[in-house]
């Protein structure tokens, strides 16, 4: 127990001695605080710039054009005549759609006849088309309900029966978890989690190459043995990251006024053996390199691989089953849906058991691939001696 104690503090001094281990676990947190959030702030995408073309020039054409720009989606940006002059500025990247008012449009509709609305989006930015077709979809149908049932209204059939031929199931939209609709709620709690496991496990894989240096080791817990040595460690690194994880989960999301329904205490809960499985991953793979410029390229080259291998960018669902097997092997991949449910939506331990296990699972397996490479180790030191 004693050579617990003795690595723990030691390691613990280390983290907040060595200016590269301090700058990573703090300074790269603050940053990333201030520096990631910021172009999400708006939560969604307001006022893209359409065009219109209106073909038609009468009264029922142009109240369609103001209900389009009076969305709070997209803006009319530039009323053009014709559809030549629309993709020339779509070209341009002057605006990303436009929708054509065909000819004869208020008279089919007094007719009670379809008069089709042409949208021209640009689908190469699929966030920005997916709100450009929504809001058009939407204004256009609530303007042909209106129409419809203003021209059975006409031929003298009850208002309430003509609401209900209109639109007999009307739909109730309620954004459970993200009263805004978005996009910081959606992916800000995400972001936190891979940012803490990225800067964490940089972290102890410098520390474990810096230790690896010829007079690097404190004599005082050099006779430690392999057990204690990765259990001290570890200690240091979950303490060290029950500061951080408040920050990260706790915090964060009260400033960038993200829902949180969660119990300080589960989210605590639910983060050691995250913090855990990181850390003892940190340890493996410190193992493997022998300098810290080592460690920076291959986070560098891992960065990319493991964002994706998250789930968070594309639905872990949607991944091949053996990225999607290799991803289980990711403590981020399994903590994102866990501190998201937690952070966000009030979720119990138990109503994440799954990843909580699954987290617990991975946590002793690290540590126990670090014990024996840290044994190993140790053995080759004195082979060589």
């Amino acid at each position: 127990m004693s050579g617990v104690v003795g690595v723990y503090r030691h390691e613990l001094k280390r983290i907040f001695e060595l200016k590269a281990i301090f700058s990573t676990l703090f300074v790269a947190a603050l940053i990333y605080a201030v520096y990631y959030p910021q172009p999400y702030r708006n939560e969604a995408l307001r006022d893209v710039p359409v065009a219109i073309i209106d073909l038609d020039g009468t009264t029922s054409s142009r109240e369609l054009a103001r209900r389009i720009d009076a969305s709070s989606d997209v803006a009319v940006a530039m009323v053009l005549p014709d559809l030549a002059t629309a993709e020339r500025e779509v070209f341009k990247r002057t605006l990303s759609g436009a929708v054509v008012i065909p000819l004869n449009f208020e008279r089919d509709l007094l007719h009670g006849r379809s008069s089709p609305i042409s949208l021209y989006a640009d689908s190469s930015y699929f966030l920005i088309y997916s709100r450009v077709a929504g809001a058009v979809t939407g204004v256009t149908r609530a303007y042909g309900a209106e129409v419809e049932t203003a021209r059975l209204i006409g031929l003298g059939i009850n208002p309430v029966v003509a609401a209900s031929a209109v639109g007999p199931m009307p739909l109730v939209s309620i954004p459970l978890f993200n009263p805004q609709s978005g996009y910081a709620t959606y992916i800000l709690p995400g972001a936190f989690a891979i940012i803490m496991q990225q800067t964490l496990l940089i972290a102890v894989c410098l520390l474990a190459t810096i230790s690896g240096k010829p007079g690097g080791a404190d004599p005082d817990v050099s006779s430690a043995s392999a057990v204690s040595s990765v259990l001290g460690k570890l200690a240091a690194y979950l303490t060290v990251a029950m500061v951080i994880v408040p920050f990260y989960f706790i915090l964060l999301p009260y400033f960038y006024n993200i829902p949180r329904l969660g119990s300080i205490v589960v989210i605590l809960v639910a983060a050691i053996p995250f913090v855990l499985s990181v850390s003892a991953l940190g340890l493996v793979l410190g193992s493997l390199f022998r300098s810290p410029l080592a460690v920076q390229l291959t986070a560098a080259a891992l960065g990319m691989p493991l964002f994706f291998l998250s789930g968070f960018s594309w639905p872990i669902e949607a991944v091949p089953p053996v990225l999607r097997a290799l991803s289980q092997l990711i403590p981020g991949s399994i903590a994102i849906a866990a501190m998201t449910q937690v952070v966000e939506m009030g979720a119990s331990i138990a109503d994440i058991r799954n990843q909580f296990l699954g987290l617990w699972v991975l946590a002793l397996g690290y540590t126990m691939l670090a014990i024996l490479l840290e044994w190993r180790r140790r053995r080759k030191s004195i082979s060589a001696v």
